[in-house]
């Protein structure tokens, strides 16, 4: 082969075949984002629907606390409604976990609640959604930093800003207050 042919070769591999890669690449990590969002998404879901079923079971022994648990399902409401954005959605989920805690308190005071079948189900499957809502968001948050890692490195910054890739937001709690776990006790102690 002729040194100018393998030279063409070699500047077209430069020129075109490394930015389609560094594209692709960029590509496949904005996509592990939007399916990593998507895990999110279902858990957070989950979770919404086990509340309806913890407030009523609550409700039935603790009638006077209706407006604790119209608050909750007030909450739930708005955090179904579509948010403006992703930091949004975490503020209204940090609001609707403080009330939950809240009916958490509540049936301290309630030992035949505590007791009940249906409510301590409820209650392990809360345990459980709530762990994979943290496993789905710790997934999405190391998929987001690697997005915004490629996106912001040379040279991969370059085809990123050519090609119109924005960085993702990170799913994070805005209040330092709201990252200390709620305190609950169900037992007589």
């Amino acid at each position: 082969m002729p040194p100018e042919f393998v030279a063409t070769i070699v500047v077209f591999v430069l020129i075109v075949g490394v930015p389609l890669l560094l594209y692709n690449g960029l590509v496949r990590a904005r996509n592990y984002c939007r399916e990593s969002w998507s895990d999110v998404d279902t858990e957070l879901k989950r979770r919404h629907d086990l509340i309806p079923n913890l407030v009523e079971t609550v409700k039935g022994y603790a009638r006077h606390e209706r407006e604790l648990f119209d608050r909750v399902a007030s909450l739930r409401s708005e955090v179904i409604a579509l948010p403006s954005s992703r930091s949004d959605l975490a503020q209204r989920e940090n609001l609707l976990v403080e009330a939950l805690s809240r009916v958490f308190a509540v049936a301290e005071n309630y030992p035949q609640l505590r007791a009940d079948q249906n409510f301590r189900k409820l209650m392990h499957e809360l345990v459980i959604t709530e762990d994979r809502i943290q496993a789905a968001r710790r997934f999405y948050n190391a998929n987001v930093r690697d997005y915004n890692t490629r996106c912001e490195t040379v040279p991969t910054n370059l085809i990123a800003r050519l090609a119109g890739f924005e960085p993702e937001e990170f799913l994070e709690i805005a209040d330092a207050r709201e990252r200390l776990a709620p305190t609950m006790r169900f037992d007589d102690e």
